[in-house]
């Protein structure tokens, strides 16, 4: 099972499926597309049944099951690697039997215990990196490697009790749009997990609510000879309004349940300037208290200004996922079980972030985070243990297992 579980994660990350969220198509990169196309041919050559690539690139199987009368379960990846770092080219590199030492990575970057002291939970385990000029896209094709062997293992070995599995793989998660055109009848499970987490024992079934707020400054502009009087700076207008921001309410001064405002973007001209903020928090009132605050700013703000003006619009994208997970404890009840079959200790920890999980939850279908065993998603630095990867697959193995037993 680790070799072909290997052998297939080294050839998914050399896909490169990086999201483009300048490409309002979904998927957003051809690359996706190409890789689902691969990946469809692979599960219909394993002998996974259903197989179906729909034209919103979600890709869609199942096995039968071999127990009657048990629900329904499925699994879900996600196709796209993050824009934030390259994904082209990916050269994946193993580290066998780690010692703690520092690990080069190309000619100039490396990867530190002292910079990256998580690494010194893996002594003497296996690591997989990229080269230090791409990340390495275990975020999320290690999930996916993950579920194809473990549910293979299982056509292979029709003693082990399950019921009826689905799985789904879905684009452009990295940009919010992953399920869009996820089809949870065609899906037709009871409830499903992603498997997109970081270190063994990850279980998240509490995400933030998120919201993008866009501000717009409308400025004037004309020839600066001439500009007394006349010209209103619209880049001007919204570092200004950017100062009004509080200091310290941000990702980098914030950590477990706290929320935050992120300025991801700023962009613009003398006529029109733009700023893209990011707004999370874990609790629903406090998430609403957030987005009134802001927009009560840019009232401010304007009242204050004699010529120019700021608009403002925010976009909900997803809500936390406690609220349609917590009716259903058998769901998280399970994984917890089937991670202390497989010699895991559950660590059950927020999501700070989201995963298509916290969207396909309020669609009906509850569907909390298990881990998939990297580390330093969307960057150089990333990394991945082998062994974390198998216990992935023990894990969904063992959840298949239980939900025979026990679902209510």
């Amino acid at each position: 099972m680790q070799e072909a579980l290997l052998s297939r994660f080294l050839r998914y990350v050399q896909s490169d499926t990086q999201s483009d969220p300048n490409n309002s198509t979904i998927p957003s990169s051809v690359g996706q597309q190409r890789f689902a196309s691969a990946l469809k041919q692979e599960l219909t050559e394993l002998g996974f049944s259903d197989v179906f690539l729909s034209d919103s690139c979600c890709l869609y199987a199942r096995i039968p099951a071999t127990v009657a009368d048990t629900p329904v379960i499925g699994f879900l990846a996600h196709l796209d690697t993050s824009p934030d770092f390259s994904g082209t080219e990916v050269k994946p590199q193993i580290v066998s039997d780690y010692q703690g030492q520092i690990i080069p990575l190309g000619a100039t970057e490396q990867l530190s215990p002292e910079q990256f002291p998580d690494l010194l939970h893996y002594l003497g385990k296996t690591l997989i990196t990229a080269d230090g000029s791409t990340l390495l896209g275990a975020d999320d094709k290690a999930g996916i490697a993950e579920i194809v062997t473990a549910l293979h293992y299982l056509l292979e070995h029709p003693e082990i009790p399950h019921g009826e599995i689905a799985l789904c793989f879905t684009p452009d998660e990295e940009i919010g749009r992953g399920v869009r055109g996820f089809d949870v009848a065609r899906f037709a499970a009871q409830w499903a997990y992603t498997v997109d987490g970081g270190a063994v024992g990850e279980l998240q079934f509490e995400n933030f609510n998120a919201a993008t707020a866009v501000i717009t400054a409308h400025g004037n502009t004309c020839h600066p000879g001439s500009a007394f009087g006349v010209m209103v700076n619209a880049m001007t207008m919204a570092c200004r309004f950017h100062a009004k921001m509080p200091l310290n309410d941000t990702p980098e001064h914030s950590c477990g349940y706290e929320g935050f405002f992120h300025l991801v973007s700023m962009e613009g001209t003398t006529e029109r300037a733009k700023l893209v903020y990011l707004i999370r928090d874990f609790d629903k009132q406090q998430f609403e208290q957030r987005k009134q605050w802001l927009q009560d700013l840019v009232e401010k703000y304007n009242d204050e200004l004699t010529s120019g003006s700021l608009e403002i619009a925010i976009t909900d994208s997803y809500f936390n996922m406690k609220e349609a997970v917590m009716p259903t404890p058998h769901i998280t009840d399970i994984a917890c079980r089937a991670m202390e079959m497989a010699g895991v200790t559950p660590d059950i920890k927020p999501i700070r972030g989201g995963t298509d999980g916290a969207q396909l939850s309020y669609r009906g279908l509850p569907c909390p985070n298990l881990f998939a065993g990297g580390h330093n998603f969307h960057g150089k630095h990333e990394f991945v243990c082998l062994e974390s990867m198998v216990k992935a697959v023990e894990v969904i193995i063992n959840i298949a297992k239980l939900t025979t037993q026990r679902y209510d």
